[in-house]
């Protein structure tokens, strides 16, 4: 980020006004004096005005995505996979993921640097609630469904916590269901129907909490409203005092 764009968007000064304190040797990063051109990092970089230091308080900013397939939820790849910051690269801010999902499930995933809206939403005694569509092989039976909607014990030895479990269309070939989990275990979902018979061919996360993903087209995003944050901070403290 350029120096002066740096002092504007922490309300120090205006670009201008930045421009005309940098050429007067006002302006120091860390021990070494400014010069017009310079730029900063943010997340490293101290900034002095007048021995003063710049104290950086970050716009808050929060996204809503849906996730296509074929994209991982990391901010960099070691395999060189596309990473879901391909998908946003016009945010400004510097934005992490809340909670993931995997390479090959689709759906709702929300973003943001408000580290404590983070901790509220995938801290686990929180149990905050996350609904998926989950196409499976087969026909699923009463049994399963059963097992599935009171726990059932995973490949490792887990036994998983009571899930709602709707059926919304059986078939021979396939099935297709809306299950919600309040907890976040890896691939848990998928693990879930693989214990009972019935890999998941197909996985959309379609809700966290009582925030839609709505009809986002796949691969979008958007910022969410004031409204809508201020909802899920609220749902973050009623899931802490359950």
């Amino acid at each position: 980020m350029r120096l002066q764009k740096y002092l504007s968007t922490y309300g120090i000064c205006s670009r201008r006004k930045g421009e005309e304190l940098i050429a007067a040797g006002r302006v120091f990063i860390g021990r070494k004096k400014a010069v017009i051109g310079d730029k900063v990092d943010p997340d490293t970089d101290k900034v002095y005005v007048d021995r003063k230091l710049v104290i950086a308080e970050r716009q808050k900013i929060y996204i809503l995505l849906n996730k296509p397939r074929g994209y991982v939820t990391t901010t960099n790849d070691p395999e060189g996979r596309k990473t879901i910051l391909d998908l946003i690269k016009k945010v400004p801010e510097r934005v992490y993921p809340v909670g993931r999902l995997d390479y090959d499930t689709e759906g709702l995933l929300l973003l943001t640097n408000d580290g404590d809206l983070t901790f509220g939403l995938t801290h686990p005694k929180h149990q905050i609630s996350k609904t998926y569509k989950a196409r499976c092989k087969g026909t699923v039976d009463s049994v399963a469904i059963d097992s599935l909607r009171s726990g059932v014990i995973l490949y490792d030895g887990y036994k998983t916590q009571k899930a709602e479990v709707y059926v919304i269309e059986l078939n021979k070939e396939n099935s297709l269901l809306e299950v919600t989990i309040y907890e976040g275990k890896n691939r848990q979902i998928r693990k879930m129907f693989e214990s009972v018979g019935h890999p998941v061919t197909r996985l959309t996360r379609i809700k966290i909490g009582d925030m839609k993903v709505g009809d986002l087209k796949s691969g979008s995003y958007r910022f969410l409203k004031k409204t809508e944050v201020d909802k899920l901070k609220n749902f973050c403290k009623k899931a802490r005092y359950k």
